[in-house]
């Protein structure tokens, strides 16, 4: 095939377009910022789990210290009853026999107490727990919604650049013959399709030509469309090929 030298310097921008367009339809499809966001949904999840055994073990030992709570207030009603009935009777057995009970129950009393101290103690912790639970998630929310954001920006640039490059594509397709548009573009499957000789390399695949081969790409007509030996694309001649 013959194409004017100005023609395939074309399919240089054409190509280059085309790897812009290829870039940024990845951007699109895979931005950067996506990967480390699967990241945090993930850690996210482990948090949560973490936090639901957190507040479960909290609420256990609300539980427990609402039971002692009112065991306790139990043990003041029977203790309250007790002292009134102290009080007004002049039974020395049952006198004797509130006494014992009063004794028992000040033991029982101070028992609870002690065991109430226990637990709030542990409830203590078991909030700070939560509380750390809580902010671990809040601080991964934040930085997921940060990153999403950025990933988002990423993916409108990269929509933008796309539907630039489309155009422009275009707008320069218009001018190539169609004939060596199609040729590009069919080589392009599996190469570059076009790219720049530059002394002796092709740009293409940044192999070196052999000698042989360049002294045929250097004896090909002006309008010859060449090709590379090793890849295939078309080899744009430049002042710059070294030829």
């Amino acid at each position: 095939m013959n194409a004017s030298p100005a023609d395939q310097r074309r399919l240089l921008d054409i190509a280059d377009l085309d790897a812009r367009i290829r870039q940024a339809e990845a951007t699109r499809k895979n931005p950067p910022q996506a990967a480390r966001v699967n990241e945090l949904l993930t850690r996210r999840q482990e948090l949560s789990l973490e936090l639901s055994t957190r507040l479960g073990a909290r609420d256990d030992l609300r539980a427990e210290l609402a039971r002692i709570e009112s065991d306790v207030a139990v043990v003041d009603a029977r203790r309250a009853r007790d002292t009134e009935r102290l009080a007004a009777t002049s039974n020395v057995k049952e006198a004797q026999g509130y006494e014992s009970e009063l004794a028992s129950l000040a033991r029982r009393k101070s028992d609870l107490e002690d065991a109430e101290l226990e637990v709030m103690e542990r409830l203590e912790e078991a909030d700070a727990a939560v509380a750390e639970q809580e902010a671990l998630i809040a601080e991964t929310n934040k930085l997921g919604a940060e990153l999403s954001a950025e990933g988002k920006r990423v993916v409108a640039e990269a929509s933008a650049a796309l539907e630039s490059a489309t155009r422009d594509r275009a707008a320069i397709s218009a001018t190539v013959p169609p004939d060596l548009v199609a040729l590009y573009e069919r080589l392009a499957t599996r190469s570059a399709g076009a790219a720049l000789l530059r002394r002796g390399t092709c740009e293409g695949c940044h192999m070196v030509l052999a000698g042989t081969d360049l002294q045929a790409v250097r004896q090909a007509a002006e309008d010859a469309v060449v090709t590379c030996p090793e890849c295939g694309c078309i080899l744009v001649r430049t002042e710059e090929s070294g030829l």
